[in-house]
């Protein structure tokens, strides 16, 4: 499979997105949506305004995991003016942190104030279930890498910007009310993020697990980051779509990941639905 192209993410990379979008729509987004594995058909329910592939815009890239299109889009859901990522990108397509964190601050430039990110991960505690949705209340970076890395730009945010908090308290109440009043199960838990692409050891699930992470994935937590430099109020949410169990007999593919997410979709775009025009 041939690599994508490492993109420039820096200032004029953003100007020159920001103008890329602006060309093709002038719709000033609220929300901004991140749409993780088998979660991306939230986006056809977008009144677009706008769809834009990734390859069109300077300093994104497209993911070469499956159940991501690469597109980016830009309309009215739930009443609410939205940006939506049908699809990500992950360290494992090649690509620095600095770029998964890139369309987070194009969301952000084009006017988006606030963060939904989803993502499909591997539940690690016994007593949840495989299609049930965990509410993100903290994460744990296990990637090795950091979307900050690098020359810090001021009018964006702090050198050292602080994590405590980084999933919004009002946000997360709102969307345990929500949830209990549909009659969605919402876990709630650390979400822990590796590298990728191949799925953690017995050995290192036991030491997740000890660490306090509730679910592991290979997404998300550069894009937070991100969205905290910029100031953004985050909500999280996970589709738990295997049990990455260490001492169970054996792991789900990749293929097997998206059917889950794209089963269990239907309740995540009713929660999001409901949420939305309350934030």
């Amino acid at each position: 499979m041939h690599s994508p192209e490492i993109p420039d993410t820096g200032a004029a990379a953003l100007d020159a997105a920001l103008a890329t979008v602006r060309e093709v729509t002038a719709l000033e987004p609220e929300i901004a949506l991140i749409l993780g594995s088998g979660l991306g058909p939230l986006a056809d329910e977008i009144e677009a305004d706008a769809v834009i592939p990734y390859s069109r815009i300077p300093g994104m890239t497209r993911s070469t995991a499956p159940g991501h299109a690469g597109e980016l889009y830009l309309g009215t859901l739930a009443g609410r003016r939205v940006v939506a990522m049908k699809g990500r990108v992950h360290l494992y397509d090649g690509v620095s942190a600095a770029a998964i964190g890139f369309p987070v601050r194009l969301m952000h430039a084009l006017g988006g104030a606030s963060l939904i990110v989803s993502n499909a991960c591997g539940g690690m505690n016994e007593i949840w279930a495989t299609g049930e949705l965990m509410l993100q209340h903290d994460f744990i970076n296990a990637t090795g890498a950091s979307a900050l890395a690098g020359p810090n730009h001021d009018s964006r945010g702090p050198r050292f910007p602080v994590m405590f908090d980084c999933y919004d308290g009002e946000y997360r109440e709102l969307a345990v009310k929500t949830a209990r009043n549909l009659g969605i199960t919402l876990r709630e838990g650390v979400y822990l993020a590796i590298s990728g692409p191949a799925y953690a050891t017995r050995a290192e699930l036991r030491a997740y697990r000890g660490w306090g992470a509730d679910a592991i994935g290979m997404s998300t937590v550069h894009e937070v980051t991100v969205a905290r430099h910029e100031s953004m109020r985050v909500l999280g949410i996970s589709c738990i779509t295997d049990m990455a169990l260490p001492d169970s007999r054996e792991h789900v593919s990749g293929d097997e990941v998206v059917a889950v997410a794209e089963r269990s979709g239907t309740v995540f775009r009713t929660l999001v639905r409901a949420l939305l025009p309350e934030l």
